[in-house]
């Protein structure tokens, strides 16, 4: 069940740190009714950096798979010798 204290209930900072602690889920807390901030535990918003990390990579590689598919790449012999000549190196 969703967790959403007024931003009122923030001046005891000891009791809020210990509901968003305690909290499964991220603790939403309101300013007139409207959401203003969402506070979570670190090591969720850790994981939460993690599994969003993974799917940009996810990502990523399923771009690279198309590109090779449809033929859009560069030998990396081919790449390097390309850029030899074009630096003088």
């Amino acid at each position: 069940m969703a967790v959403c204290v007024p931003i009122r209930d923030m001046k005891d900072t000891a009791a809020f740190a210990r509901l968003v602690k305690e909290s499964p889920e991220p603790v939403t807390v309101t300013k007139n009714g409207y959401s203003e901030f969402v506070v979570m535990r670190a090591e969720d918003y850790d994981l939460m950096c993690e599994e969003v990390a993974k799917a940009r990579l996810v990502r990523v590689l399923a771009d690279a798979d198309g590109s090779y598919e449809r033929g859009d790449y560069v030998d990396g012999i081919a790449f390097v010798s390309s850029m030899k000549e074009k630096y003088g190196l």
